[in-house]
């Protein structure tokens, strides 16, 4: 379902005018020095291309989540990559939601047919309240519409409208948008896949069959699979699936006062290591013999970005934080970001590329000295040789990537 014509032109922008950014899944570098001329400058990250723009559930910034509308934005706006969260259906279908409930992204609630079907359930051990995909047919989760999340500030307009997408219309999405000079490639996670293999709802093998049917079984395929379990990709590997594996790692929070990251359930461990009685945190895979340990199921980290660049608060005399922007809260908005970590070489060094998660464009999620202006995150990260990010507003992220490259002479 291809949309795009029925979008305001001011969600159409920024493709055309970052063409020459876009070099998705090893495409060369846009631009070169000429035979006489100086050497162009060498890109920072692993494979020496420009770092991959990831629509973090489509161009969620703008549309709701995990559409084909969300989607098809994000390819329009120059995304290298769209970002399916999998769940699963009660009839075994895998279908693109952020949270197996249903309450946090769709109507639900509002449709009166289903009303007995809310519930309270633990969800890798917290308990939330809501209706759950694997209690609905896929017909049944149909009948539902997407809405915006997030963020109370995005436009409410389109709620209701669109469709939630099965796998497999969002492989023939990226397929259909696909040409000889631009691939558009997908980029799943299988979301909370204990919670799913305790319902006797696996998702890998439903992921493997079907990107094997794709034709997109193999180290040079558009995917690139995702996971905060490291037993999920690793049953992925066991099985045959050849794509690229990346292993998320998440935190609970940041503590402005000490700039450091902090650690609670269910953000603080993959739900599988508290299963088992293991005490590390998502710490412990930032370490060497952490990213050592990942090399061994996966081909990159897919971190929270306070892991790369941390942020911290200013404090008064009294050890309180301070309003910097006099906007009478204090929160992230307040804060500075820090010198960055060595994560990115770290990780390179162990021969392991790194995506980070979530860019947005919100002042309120804008460190103090980014002066409310994204594209100064962006191209931060940027030149600290990341790999690639995701992002709810890709036309911003290409933007600033396409200044980055002509910075670098590309």
């Amino acid at each position: 379902m291809l949309v795009n014509q029925s979008f305001p032109s001011t969600l159409r922008h920024g493709a055309l005018a970052a063409a020459c950014a876009l070099a998705a899944l090893g495409l060369s570098a846009c631009g070169s020095s000429d035979d006489d001329g100086p050497a162009t400058p060498a890109l920072a990250t692993l494979d020496g291309q420009p770092p991959q723009v990831v629509g973090h559930r489509g161009a969620s910034g703008y549309l709701p989540e995990h559409t084909l509308e969300a989607y098809t934005l994000a390819i329009n706006q120059g995304a290298d990559v769209i970002e399916p969260d999998l769940v699963m259906t009660k009839d075994g279908v895998l279908i693109a939601r952020h949270d197996p409930n249903l309450i946090y992204s769709t109507n639900v609630e509002s449709i009166a047919k289903f009303a007995s079907r809310k519930k309270t359930v633990l969800v890798d051990g917290a308990s939330e309240t809501g209706w759950f995909a694997s209690d609905f047919t896929l017909a049944e989760i149909k009948e539902l519409g997407a809405i915006i999340t997030t963020d109370a500030t995005r436009p409410k307009t389109y709620d209701g409208l669109y469709k939630i997408p099965t796998l497999q219309e969002i492989i023939n999405l990226a397929k259909s948008r696909s040409t000889g000079s631009r691939t558009v490639a997908i980029y799943p996670e299988t979301k909370n896949p204990t919670f799913h293999r305790d319902l006797g709802l696996p998702l890998e093998d439903t992921l493997i069959t079907q990107l094997t049917a794709a034709g997109w079984n193999s180290r040079t395929a558009p995917v690139y699979v995702q996971s905060f379990e490291p037993s999920s990709l690793k049953y992925l590997r066991s099985k045959g699936l050849n794509v690229r594996l990346i292993q998320l790692i998440d935190a609970d929070d940041y503590d402005l006062k000490t700039g450091k990251l902090t650690y609670a359930a269910p953000y603080d461990r993959p739900y599988e290591w508290t299963q088992a009685g293991d005490t590390r945190t998502f710490a412990a895979m930032v370490t060497a013999a952490g990213l050592a340990e990942i090399k061994t199921y996966a081909d990159g980290i897919g971190p929270w970005k306070p892991y790369i660049v941390p942020v911290k608060g200013d404090l008064d005399s009294a050890g309180n934080l301070k309003d910097l922007n006099g906007d009478g809260v204090v929160n992230y908005a307040d804060a500075r970001s820090q010198t960055p970590t060595t994560l990115i070489a770290d990780a390179h060094k162990a021969g392991l590329f790194v995506h980070a998660y979530t860019f947005r464009n919100e002042q309120r999620r804008l460190a103090y000295d980014y002066n409310g202006d994204p594209l100064a995150e962006y191209k931060q990260f940027y030149r600290l040789g990341l790999d690639g990010l995701f992002t709810d507003f890709p036309d911003t992220a290409v933007a600033a990537r396409a200044e980055y490259l002509k910075e670098m002479g590309r």
